[in-house]
């Protein structure tokens, strides 16, 4: 009995140190840096595909709508390679690169017309993992939007609250839009002396130590909806 709330003891402190300490960790920038990146990456691929499979879509009357459906499902591809790599590198997530990249026949070089081009792109086309990989641009999307959302809000927030005792005896202007001078306002509260500006600084360290935990959740769910989506393309092999 006593070792087992010993060792809950334990799970539970270290809980709490590993939430505490999240700030501190290099893990923690690895992340935010994710964000950041997943904030314009996702949005440059999905209006990069949806550019390219509507041309494809719109051309294919002529001779040039396969080509280019088929080059942007290539693309989509590097994308989901790239993103495998974002995810190693940054969350520290490691998944599998898309089936079609790591055929040794593609890994050679470009491929030209011939037997082993229409190879290529039938192994392009059948390939479970190209599908996925259209699906991860999607997903990409939506969390390009989140992240567009989450990350500059709760890092502006974080900075304005402990910003609070170097900046409260200066000119701002509240969100009821009206200008004090001489007080620092947050929302309909005016912070007007030193002991309240380190009383909301104080609670500025807390929202900190939330959002950064909550960025850092965010990352990880990103990575690992990317790893389940890229783990169906390879279980498919």
């Amino acid at each position: 009995m006593q070792a087992t709330m010993a060792t809950d003891r334990s799970s539970v402190l270290e809980s709490l140190r590993t939430v505490l300490g999240a700030p501190l960790r290099r893990q923690t920038y690895g992340n935010i840096a994710y964000l950041a990146l997943a904030a314009i990456l996702g949005q440059l691929y999905f209006i990069g595909f949806v550019i390219g499979a509507s041309l494809g879509i719109g051309l294919l009357i002529t001779l040039l709508g396969l080509p280019i459906l088929v080059g942007t499902l290539a693309a989509t591809t590097g994308v989901a390679s790239l993103e495998a790599r974002l995810a190693s590198c940054l969350v520290c997530i490691d998944i599998s690169e898309p089936e079609f990249l790591s055929k040794t026949s593609v890994r050679d070089g470009l491929v030209l017309p011939g037997g082993e081009f229409l190879d290529a792109v039938v192994s392009l086309v059948t390939a479970r993992s190209t599908w996925l990989s259209v699906g991860l641009i999607a997903v990409k999307f939506v969390f390009s939007i989140i992240s567009l959302v989450v990350l500059p809000t709760l890092l502006a927030i974080s900075a304005a609250l402990l910003a609070t005792p170097f900046v409260y005896e200066s000119q701002f202007v509240g969100f009821d839009s009206a200008v004090t001078v001489g007080a620092y306002s947050v929302d309909q509260w005016v912070v007007e002396t030193l002991p309240e500006a380190l009383a909301v600084a104080g609670g500025g360290v807390i929202f900190v130590i939330v959002a950064i935990n909550l960025l850092n959740a965010l990352a990880r769910l990103q990575a690992l909806s990317i790893a389940v989506l890229l783990k169906g393309g390879a279980n498919s092999q």
